[in-house]
């Protein structure tokens, strides 16, 4: 679990944020699809071309992807299961150059996070899921990561409607 929680502080490098971003949203579904074979998600995307290469570690940044992935999915997939009419569980990313900064932008139609957990989804073992879900680290780790690299993570959540998480990247060293 230590190890699970430590930011590496490794040596950023140059890195195609949108393959980056690609990549591991496409991991992280085929990863559910392999555990849950009824899943099904539309994935839409939307990359920013100038947005392209940033220094990062990207060992960490793909932490944090993944990390909001899997809840994004999680969200979704609970959604489905409670048999709304007309539903198609999706997912949207996209990222976007803003000045010095690229914003990463994770989007599901998920049920939404309750607003009085809002406040508290950054903290450690804080989770929303059921007892043996989820440990509760998964965000407050992202939260770290995301200090360290002189970043940022928010979020936007609406009641029944799903969540946007939005990370802002330096682009420079």
């Amino acid at each position: 679990m230590l190890q699970h929680t430590r930011v590496s502080g490794g040596r950023k490098d140059l890195t195609d944020i949108n393959k980056l971003a690609d990549e591991y949203l496409r991991l992280a579904y085929h990863g559910l699809i392999a555990k849950d074979k009824s899943f099904s998600a539309a994935l839409n995307t939307n990359y920013d071309e100038s947005a392209g290469g940033i220094y990062i570690v990207a060992g960490d940044i793909t932490r944090v992807l993944l990390n909001i992935y899997n809840n994004a999915f999680y969200a979704v997939n609970e959604k489905a299961k409670q048999h709304h009419a007309d539903y198609e569980p999706a997912i949207t990313v996209a990222t976007k150059k803003i000045n010095d900064k690229v914003e990463i932008s994770i989007s599901d139609n998920g049920n939404g996070i309750p607003l009085k957990a809002v406040d508290k989804i950054f903290q450690p073992f804080f989770t929303t899921k059921p007892t043996g879900q989820g440990t509760g680290l998964g965000l407050s780790v992202s939260y770290d990561i995301m200090k360290a690299h002189g970043g940022e993570i928010k979020v936007q959540t609406k009641d029944g409607e799903g969540t946007t998480f939005m990370i802002q990247l330096p682009v420079g060293k």
